[in-house]
């Protein structure tokens, strides 16, 4: 039924721009009860041709900019870089701490509350992916070629200084601890908080799956559109940056894995080849969309990742492995809340010269805006894939289950890796040169099995980073197109124009370029957090003030049956131009403001 005039069914206070939903494509007739369309249905703002001009047109030339001073002048943008990075870490560890926790706060309140039993979709909405699959597809976009080389690399790295876990006799349990901590429930806390204040305002309110519109209501009127403008910026460049970055370090990290098993070595054609090769990919698994081609390729995944676990867990030391995962799971619960509060304060008495300097600049700090910068994307995927669950099954969901992987991940990869080394040490000095190359290093000391298990790492690298940039594919489409559809086409596109950024970071600047504009992406999480928090508090605010009239308003939007107010949108679900009154179809009282930034009424269907 029509809101009342001068309110705002989602609880915001917000002007929003209520619209019929999307007819599909291949429906019926129109007129036909049969006819099925696209939900939830639109109830979100059209944004303004300016801003939409400013959203398209600058982040392209932001990027070019930012693509060319780093291969101009790759030394001062290297030093620029850094100083940033130390002014981050050394005034504000303690805010990313912050952070963590609050991150971890909200989720345990969304599960222990009454809103937990909000569903994501409307009260009669269900899962559209299993539960293998959904898991599948949103480890493999959130942090699964990270974990590919961190699940040994850190533990091998820090297994002679860790801070509030102390080494003993043990040299390798404090940095196997880190690894689950920096890894495991914090980081996908971190990842779920923003997941859901997505998924709530899109598959609930009817708003489209931007931070744009997970944000703004809870600011002043008047600030509403140029913030709005402005975050889009934000999350549509940390996108392109961080998942450009990622594909240069994904030639580089699978040519790693080749050169162990082909006779031929790393190259600027052969990391060329293996960019082609790997946008090809991501290019017709986009296409294909998230059922026929993100689904398929993450239970790949899963099915490979098994068979790497199993194969180490098996061939390995098992003996070791088994008690290692018993004493470091017993050490991390122990020293979970310490981990969580520790900020370095011992260093902190003083400015910080480098932040070389600091033990958390080099892992907590970095790990956790590495986490922030490629929230945009990972969040955005997982918010899409994860209509139909209630907001306590999406948080156990998306917290504790890929925890519990990580972890099992971690102790057996990093466990051999510890007993190996110890026996060596050269997985120790492969790490130090070359973080990729540390799985590969332990790999090779399996008896038996060593080159097949390279060979299922290096495609799981692959394959990897292809979901990876696929679900951030989706994302960016999602942040650039909104409200109207992006097609196959367009992902297509965005896939090629990533993999170009990448091949000019690798081809003019090398490897050096490429880690420059990660470091930088990932210093671009310390104001991106900032949004984050402001996006926490407005879903807080949604949520805690959810009304019958809010109810009503899922359900309506979430209603699979055709309606007479669907036939007065076009293919988006945005309301068809209407001539006698100039602005979209429905009833709008103040017709002069279409776009719902400056008016105080709201526009309904009609009955």
């Amino acid at each position: 039924m029509p809101t009342p005039e001068n309110s705002a069914p989602d609880g915001s206070g917000a002007t929003t721009t209520a619209a019929p939903p999307t007819v599909t494509e291949d429906s019926p007739a129109a007129g036909s009860s049969e006819r099925t369309v696209t939900l939830p249905r639109f109830r979100g703002r059209v944004i303004p041709p300016l801003d939409r001009a400013i959203i398209m047109i600058l982040p392209p030339v932001l990027i070019i900019a930012a693509v060319v001073a780093v291969t101009v002048n790759p030394e001062g943008a290297a030093a620029l870089i850094g100083r940033l990075r130390t002014f981050v870490t050394g005034g504000f560890t303690w805010w990313f701490v912050l952070y963590s926790l609050i991150a971890v706060g909200v989720c345990t309140w969304l599960c222990i509350s009454k809103v937990g039993t909000v569903r994501l979709g409307g009260p009669k909405a269900r899962p559209e992916h299993n539960n293998f699959a959904w898991y599948s597809m949103l480890f493999a976009c959130g942090q699964g070629i990270g974990l590919i080389f961190w699940s040994l690399a850190e533990p091998i790295l820090l297994r002679e200084e860790t801070p509030v876990v102390p080494t003993g006799a043990n040299p390798g349990e404090g940095g196997i601890v880190w690894t689950y901590f920096h890894w495991g429930l914090t980081a996908w806390a971190m990842y779920c908080v923003v997941a859901v204040c997505l998924a709530y305002s899109h598959h609930n309110l009817g708003k489209t799956l931007t931070f744009r519109e997970a944000t703004v209501d809870i600011l002043p009127k008047r600030a509403q559109r140029p913030v709005g403008v402005v975050i889009e910026l934000l999350a549509i460049i940390a996108t392109v940056l961080g998942l450009a970055t990622s594909f240069g370090f994904a030639a580089m990290q699978f040519t790693s894995g080749m050169t162990n098993v082909l006779p031929f070595g790393a190259s600027p054609l052969v990391w060329a080849l293996v960019i082609l090769v790997l946008a090809v990919l991501t290019a017709v698994s986009a296409f294909l969309g998230v059922n026929k081609g993100m689904k398929r390729i993450s239970q790949t995944n899963s099915i490979l990742s098994i068979v790497l676990v199993v194969g180490v867990f098996v061939f390995g030391p098992t003996v070791y492995i088994l008690s290692n995962m018993s004493q470091t799971f017993g050490s991390f619960f122990q020293h979970f809340i310490p981990m969580s509060f520790f900020a370095g304060a011992e260093g902190a008495g003083a400015p910080l010269a480098d932040w070389t300097d600091s033990w958390n600049g080099w892992w907590t700090v970095f790990i956790w805006c590495w986490v922030i910068a490629f929230s945009p994307f990972v969040a955005g995927f997982i918010a899409r894939i994860s209509r139909g669950r209630t907001i306590r099954e999406f948080v156990l969901g998306v917290t504790i289950i890929p925890s519990l992987i990580v972890m099992v991940w971690v102790a057996v990869i990093g466990s051999a890796g510890i007993h190996y080394d110890n026996e060596t040490g050269q997985i120790f000095r492969d790490a130090s040169e070359d973080t990729s190359s540390a799985l590969f290093s332990m790999l090779e000391m399996l008896p038996g099995i060593g080159t097949l298990m390279t060979i299922v790492a290096t495609i799981l690298v692959a394959t990897y980073y292809v979901t990876s940039l696929d679900s951030g594919t989706y994302a960016l489409a999602e942040f650039v197109s909104a409200p109207k559809k992006s097609g196959p086409w367009f992902r297509v596109v965005l896939v090629a124009s990533i993999a170009t950024v990448a091949l000019v970071l690798l081809s003019i600047g090398g490897a050096n370029a490429v880690d420059t504009v990660q470091t930088g992406t990932i210093i671009g999480g310390f104001p991106f957090s900032f949004v984050i928090v402001l996006m926490i508090v407005n879903l807080v605010r949604r949520l805690r003030t959810r009304t019958r009239a809010t109810r009503q308003l899922e359900k309506d939007i979430n209603d699979p049956g055709h309606r007479a107010e669907d036939e007065l949108c076009d293919e988006d679900g945005i309301p068809r131009p209407d001539p006698r009154r100039g602005v979209g179809a429905g009833t709008l009282t103040e017709p002069q403001d279409p776009y719902g930034y400056g008016s105080t009424t709201e526009r309904t269907p009609k009955k």
